[in-house]
C-alpha cells in the first residue's frame, strides 16, 4: 500500500508529521491509499484512537481525504504543494503569458497617492479606528451604487485573505464549498488547507450554470463562492439573466453562506450583477485593490451581513489587528481619483482580449474571455500543447492549476499582449492544435 515508506510514530502528531514528510518528499504520491486505522494501530503498537487522531489532523490540513469504508488516501493535490508551483520554465526570449499579472504600464503611479497618504496619516496607535474613514466612505458608496444591501464593512489583506476569514467564520473541517470549475487555483488550494471539500460547479461565459450550482447545493455545500466578473481563468462575467437564475437557486437555500468575489472592480467595464439578497442570510461581497492598483497593495474591502462581518472583524482583531492605515489611505487616494483612468484601463484590457479572441476565432479555435486579464483555450491535451508552444516561444499557464473535473485547457494572460502578438500567438496555436482547434467545450 505504501511501498517502501513504512510509517512511524507513537503520538498522533508524530504519525501525521511522518506522513506529511512523505508527501513533501514525493515518496507518498497523490492518490496513495493509507492503511486502515486498526491495521496501522497494530503495526505501530498504538491505540486506534491515536491513528484516528493523526488522520483527522491530516484531513484538516488538506493532506488526505477520508471516505468512510472506502478508506483514506493522499489528496490528488495536497495543500503543501500549491497549484501555483506548477510552473513551466520560461526559456530565453520566450513570452510568458502564464502569470495573471496586470500590465505594469496600466497601473497607476503610486508616488502621489503614497505622498498624500503619508501627509494624512500621522501616528496610528492601538485603540484607534481600524478602518480609514476615507476608504470606508468610498467603499460604502461603491457598494450602494451597485445595489447591494446595506451592511457593515471590514478591511482585510486581499481577496483571498477575506475569503479565508469569511469561510472560517462559519464552516468547520469537512464542510463542502461550491466553487467554479475551472476556478481560481489559490482558492482551490485554500479549501483543503482549511479542511474543506470543494464541490465543482461548471460554468460558461456568463458564470456558473444554475443546474450545476443546484446540484452542488443538493450535495451538501454549506458555502458558495462566485466570481462576479473577470473570472479566473475563463474571464466569465455574470449577465443579468444568469444572475437572476442563480438568485432563484440560492433563494431555496437560506442557510448557505454566499461569498461574491468582485476582484475585477476598477479594471473591467462589465456591470456588476449582485446575487446577495436572494435568500442566504449570511453573505459577503469582496473587492480587492490587487488587479486595479497592483498586487502589492494588499487591501480589500468587504460588505456583508452584520454577524458575518462581525465575526471576520473580531477574528482579525485577535490576530493581525488591522490592515496598515498607510495602505488603506493609499488605496483611498487612488480610488478617489480613479474614474477616468479605470475606464481607460478597462478599455485597454478589452481591446487586447478581443484581439486575441478574434484571431483565434478566425482560425477555428474555441476560446473564452468575456472580461478580465485572461483568455481560456480548451485543448485536447495540456502537456503536449504546452510543450509545443514553448518550442514556439510561448509559455501559458497549465489548466491543471484551475481544474477539478472540467476538461483540459490553457490560460493566457493577455494584459501585455498587443495586436501583433495576438496574431502570432493565434498562428502558433493553430499550428499546435491543428485545423479547427480543440474539439472540446468549456462545460
Amino acid at each position: 500500500m505504501l511501498g517502501d515508506y513504512p510509517l512511524k510514530g507513537r503520538r498522533a502528531s508524530e504519525i501525521a508529521a511522518h506522513i506529511e514528510q512523505g508527501v513533501s518528499s514525493g515518496q507518498l504520491a497523490p492518490g496513495t491509499p493509507l492503511p486502515p486505522l486498526r491495521d496501522l494501530a497494530v503495526e505501530l503498537g498504538v491505540n486506534p484512537n491515536t491513528v484516528a487522531a493523526a488522520y483527522r489532523l491530516l484531513r484538516d490540513r488538506g493532506v488526505i481525504e477520508t471516505a468512510g469504508r472506502k478508506g483514506s488516501r493522499i489528496l490528488p493535490r495536497p495543500a503543501l504543494t500549491p497549484r501555483d508551483q506548477i510552473r513551466i520554465p520560461v526559456p530565453e526570449r520566450a513570452r510568458d503569458l502564464s502569470t495573471g499579472n496586470p500590465d505594469p504600464a496600466l497601473l497607476p503611479d503610486l508616488a502621489p497617492a503614497l505622498a498624500a497618504a503619508v501627509a494624512r496619516t500621522g501616528p496610528v496607535l492601538y485603540g484607534q479606528a481600524r478602518i480609514d474613514p476615507g476608504l470606508l466612505e468610498l467603499a460604502r458608496s461603491s457598494f450602494e451604487a451597485d445595489g447591494l444591501p446595506g451592511g457593515p464593512i471590514a478591511v482585510a489583506s486581499g481577496a483571498l485573505d477575506t475569503i479565508e476569514r469569511t469561510l472560517g467564520a462559519w464552516l468547520r473541517p469537512g464542510d463542502a464549498v461550491a466553487v467554479e470549475d475551472p476556478g481560481w487555483g489559490s482558492l482551490l488550494d485554500l479549501l483543503p488547507a482549511m479542511g474543506l471539500r470543494p464541490l465543482p460547479v461548471r460554468l460558461d461565459d456568463e458564470g456558473p450554470l444554475p443546474e450545476a450550482l443546484a446540484a452542488a447545493l443538493a450535495d451538501g455545500a454549506r458555502a458558495v463562492v462566485v466570481t462576479s466578473r473577470a473570472q479566473n481563468p475563463t474571464g466569465a462575467a455574470l449577465g443579468e439573466a444568469r444572475a437572476a437564475a442563480l438568485r432563484a437557486v440560492l433563494a431555496e437555500h437560506p442557510g448557505v453562506l454566499l461569498i461574491e468575489d468582485d476582484h475585477g472592480h476598477g479594471m473591467v467595464d462589465q456591470p456588476y450583477r449582485p446575487l446577495v439578497g436572494a435568500g442566504p442570510r449570511h453573505w459577503a461581497v469582496v473587492r480587492s485593490a490587487a488587479k486595479a492598483y497592483g498586487p502589492d497593495l494588499r487591501v480589500s474591502v468587504m460588505v456583508g451581513d452584520e454577524e458575518t462581518v462581525g465575526r471576520v472583524a473580531g477574528r482579525l482583531r485577535l490576530g493581525a489587528g488591522w490592515v496598515s492605515h498607510l495602505l488603506q489611505r493609499t488605496v483611498a487616494e487612488l480610488w478617489r481619483a480613479d474614474a477616468a483612468p479605470a475606464a481607460r484601463v478597462a478599455a485597454a484590457y478589452r481591446e487586447r482580449r478581443d484581439a486575441l479572441l478574434a484571431e483565434l476565432a478566425a482560425r477555428g479555435i474555441e476560446a473564452h474571455g468575456a472580461s478580465g486579464l485572461n483568455v481560456w483555450v480548451p485543448v485536447p491535451d495540456e502537456t503536449s500543447a504546452l510543450a509545443a508552444l514553448v518550442q514556439r516561444g510561448w509559455v501559458a499557464a497549465p489548466g491543471a492549476r484551475y481544474r477539478i473535473q472540467s476538461p483540459p485547457g490553457l490560460r493566457f494572460t493577455v494584459a501585455g499582449l498587443d495586436r501583433a502578438g495576438a496574431r502570432d500567438l493565434a498562428n502558433d496555436l493553430a499550428a499546435v492544435l491543428g485545423t479547427g482547434g480543440a474539439d472540446t467545450r468549456l462545460v
